[in-house]
C-alpha cells in the first residue's frame, strides 16, 4: 500500500508540475482557471478518485485523496487545492453517500471525468456559519419544486454544471425544515453573479448564485426531504479534514522554497540561513508542522475508518490552518522585503491561507464545536 501511494504521488506530482504549474501564473493574473482543466484532470484519473469504478472512479482508498490536494497546495496551487477539494471530496462524497441509484448514475460518472463541475451552496449574503438562518427556499409545485434565492461565497460557482443546494423546504421546522437538491444549472431560472475578487486564491472562481423561479423535479432531492441539516453535519468531516490537509500540504512547500532561499541569500557577508534565529524559526515551524501532519494522518485513518467525529475534525481543521496560516507568515518575515513582492511565491502563500481559517467553519466555531463536546452548550 505505501508503495502504490508514493507511486501515485509521484504521478500526481508529475501532472501538475508539468501539465498545470507552467500556466497557473497566468490563471492567477486571469482571475479564474480555464474550464477545460477540469477536462484534463479527468482525463488524467485525478478527479473522485475514492468513487466507486461503477461509477467512473477509480475506487481507490481515501488517502489517493489526500496525495491529490496536499501536493497541489505544496506547488503552490492553493486555489486549485481548493476547488478540487469541494469537487472531489465534498460535492462527490455527498452523492456517493446520499444519492439514489438514478442520481450516483448520472451525476459521479460526469464529476469523475470532468464533464461536470461540482459546487455546495449553503453561505448566503446573511447566513455563513449560522446554516439554520439561510432564506434560499423550495416550494412544492406537483412533481417539483420551484427554488427561490440565492448564494454567495460559492467556489466553482463560475464554471458549476451541479450545485448541492441547501434550501428551506419548511421555514417553520428550523433545522429540520431544511433540504438539499441537485440542482443542474442548465435549468431555466438559474444564474450566476460576477466572479468575487478575493485578496488571495485569485485563481480560483468564487460567485453569487442566483435562483429566481427555478423548477427542478422532487427527484433532486437529496437524501431526506427536511434532512439537510443533519446530512451537511454527516459530512462536514470530510470537508475539514480536506482542509488539514491542504494546510499540510501549502505548510510543506513555504518551508521547503524557504529553506532554498535562506540558504542563497546572504546578509553581513553569510547566508541568512547561518544566522540562529533564522535557524530557530525554521525548526520551529517544521516542528508544528510534523505535529499537524501527524494529526491529520490520524484523522485520515479514522476517516477510512468511519470513525472521524465532528469534534475531532474541527480539531484537525482548527489545528492546521492556525498553523498554515502561522508558517506562511513566519516563513515570508524571513524573506524580508522580498516576501512582500507579489511576484514570490511566499506572497502568494500567504495570501491564499488566510481564507483557510474562515471557510469550511471559522477557527471561532471550530471552538465552539470543540467546547460544546468537552462542557455542552454555553
Amino acid at each position: 500500500m505505501d508503495n502504490e501511494l508514493e507511486l501515485f504521488r509521484d504521478n500526481v506530482r508529475r501532472f501538475f508540475t508539468d501539465e498545470v504549474l507552467p500556466e497557473y501564473e497566468q490563471w492567477e493574473r486571469d482571475g479564474i482557471m480555464p474550464r477545460e482543466i477540469w477536462n484534463r484532470m479527468g482525463e488524467a484519473g485525478l478527479l473522485c478518485v475514492d468513487v466507486a469504478e461503477e461509477h467512473g472512479g477509480i475506487g481507490a482508498d481515501f488517502p489517493f485523496s489526500c496525495i491529490i490536494l496536499e501536493e497541489t497546495a505544496r506547488l503552490g496551487m492553493m486555489s486549485l487545492a481548493t476547488n478540487l477539494a469541494v469537487h472531489s471530496d465534498i460535492v462527490a462524497p455527498y452523492i456517493s453517500h446520499l444519492g439514489t441509484d438514478e442520481q450516483k448514475a448520472y451525476w459521479l460518472p460526469r464529476l469523475a471525468s470532468g464533464e461536470a463541475v461540482g459546487a455546495i451552496g449553503m453561505t448566503e449574503p446573511g447566513a455563513g456559519s449560522d446554516l439554520q438562518a439561510i432564506k434560499t427556499n423550495a416550494v412544492a409545485d406537483g412533481d417539483d419544486y420551484i427554488i427561490n434565492g440565492q448564494k454567495t461565497f460559492i467556489t466553482n460557482g463560475q464554471h458549476a454544471d451541479l450545485v448541492i443546494l441547501a434550501v428551506k423546504t419548511d421555514p417553520k421546522a428550523g433545522a429540520r425544515g431544511t433540504t438539499l437538491f441537485l440542482i443542474d444549472t442548465h435549468l431555466d431560472g438559474f444564474s450566476r453573479g460576477r466572479n468575487l475578487e478575493k485578496i488571495g486564491q485569485h485563481a480560483g472562481d468564487t460567485s453569487e448564485l442566483y435562483f429566481t423561479d427555478l423548477r427542478t423535479p422532487a427527484t433532486s432531492v437529496l437524501g431526506r426531504l427536511g434532512g439537510g441539516f443533519g446530512h451537511l453535519m454527516d459530512e462536514l468531516p470530510r470537508e475539514r479534514l480536506a482542509l488539514g490537509v491542504t494546510a499540510v500540504g501549502a505548510a510543506q512547500g513555504c518551508i521547503e522554497q524557504t529553506i532554498d532561499y535562506v540558504q542563497n541569500r546572504k546578509a553581513f557577508g553569510q547566508a541568512i540561513g547561518s544566522f540562529q534565529n533564522t535557524r530557530f524559526e525554521l525548526a520551529r515551524m517544521k516542528t508544528a508542522l510534523e505535529v499537524n501532519r501527524a494529526f491529520v494522518n490520524h484523522c485520515a485513518a479514522l476517516y477510512a475508518e468511519g470513525k472521524l467525529d465532528v469534534p475531532t475534525a474541527a480539531m484537525v481543521k482548527l489545528a492546521s490552518t492556525e498553523m498554515q496560516c502561522d508558517v506562511a507568515d513566519g516563513c515570508l518575515q524571513l524573506f524580508g522585503g522580498y516576501g512582500y513582492m507579489s511576484e514570490y511565491p511566499i506572497a502568494r502563500a500567504f495570501a491564499d491561507a488566510r481564507v483557510q481559517r474562515i471557510y469550511g467553519g471559522t477557527s471561532e466555531i471550530m471552538k465552539e464545536v470543540i467546547a460544546r463536546s468537552m462542557l455542552g452548550r454555553g
